[in-house]
């Protein structure tokens, strides 16, 4: 008996293989412009680390998650759970194969919802300020963290390519903000006011706007997404000064970020967890530490691996398996 968990992420689309008794057993990526060039096979490479037959169930995700409230069997999801791809971040079609692969492959399979202005759980307030705040992924991260953790409230913060820190309060996601309304993550950050005037005089799409807005834009590079961390982390080593700016400045948001969310929190937050492929690095510098200067050291704070995502998608899919009617105040439907 497995589980099987999906994380659809900005760079490509991890799976997490667990154990019927919640131990990991592997998990693996797929590059998402070789997913849409059929060089890889999402089905293929699981059935290569796990018996198909073996698999109990999937709970994967899917882009903003917007078009479902709730965690629903995949045969009952219209159009990928989403409303639209347009305005989403750099699309190449390397999800929607995938997608499409778990689709066909007649795995039983749940479809996790993001955290948008229709979401049961949140606060009235977010939901009137924001329409989205979270792609579904952030829901399964959070999980994974409320497991691990045993905390009731806390703030989670996913800083990867993308930006997103998450209020936890009375065990349910109250509320999110969004890179495009908050915090800079690698790739994507807010669209300010140079920005606008640039969309406005038609020299670049709002979606392109986001999608350079991260700490890249500080830094001046202009290349595939895929690429973008990497270069600017060897910048960085380097010790050239526009790097360093960059990543000095996106950890000063994310700071701003997660104090605010502290402060208009109800209860007396227990902890912060990071994770992303940024929140969780340790070189060539410490996000931990580089973000408690800004904390010092008022909030115990806990780093999950990158691979949250795809094992809390996992978890869902075991506590669905299991007969859970809800996941962090989002219903589960059968």
């Amino acid at each position: 008996m497995v589980f099987v968990g999906m994380d659809h992420g900005t760079t490509g689309i991890s799976f997490g293989i667990m154990a019927g008794d919640g131990k990991p057993i592997e998990s693996f990526k797929i590059d998402r412009e070789d997913s849409k060039a059929g060089k890889v096979s999402a089905i293929e490479e699981l059935s290569k680390r796990v018996n198909l037959n073996d698999i109990k169930l999937m709970a994967i995700t899917y882009g903003m998650g917007d078009g479902i409230n709730s965690i629903l069997p995949i045969t009952k999801v219209k159009n990928r759970g989403i409303l639209s791809i347009e305005g989403a971040g750099r699309i190449t079609g390397g999800g929607t194969s995938v997608y499409s692969e778990i689709e066909k492959s007649k795995i039983p399979a749940f479809v996790i919802p993001g955290l948008h202005k229709d979401s049961p759980s949140l606060d009235p307030l977010f939901k009137a300020a924001y329409s989205h705040q979270a792609s579904s992924e952030k829901v399964s991260i959070c999980y994974n963290a409320y497991l691990t953790t045993n905390w009731n409230n806390m703030i989670i913060a996913d800083i990867s390519s993308n930006s997103v820190n998450i209020l936890i309060e009375n065990g349910k996601i109250r509320g999110a903000m969004d890179a495009c309304v908050g915090a800079m993550g690698i790739v994507h950050g807010p669209i300010d006011l140079e920005m606008i005037r640039n969309i406005d005089e038609n020299k670049i799409t709002a979606n392109e706007a986001f999608s350079t807005a991260g700490a890249v834009k500080i830094a001046n590079i202009n290349t595939k997404v895929s690429f973008m961390k990497d270069i600017l982390l060897s910048a960085y080593k380097k010790g050239n000064p526009k790097a360093k700016l960059a990543i000095d400045t996106m950890i000063f948001t994310v700071a701003m970020e997660i104090m605010g969310l502290i402060g208009i929190s109800k209860n007396k937050i227990e902890g912060i967890v990071l994770t992303g492929s940024i929140g969780s690095i340790e070189d060539p510098f410490n996000f931990k530490n580089e973000l408690n200067k800004y904390l010092k050291n008022k909030f115990e704070m806990i780093i999950l691996p990158s691979t949250s995502g795809a094992f809390g998608s996992a978890e869902i899919a075991r506590d669905v398996y299991n007969k859970k009617d809800n996941i962090l105040g989002i219903d589960i439907e059968p």
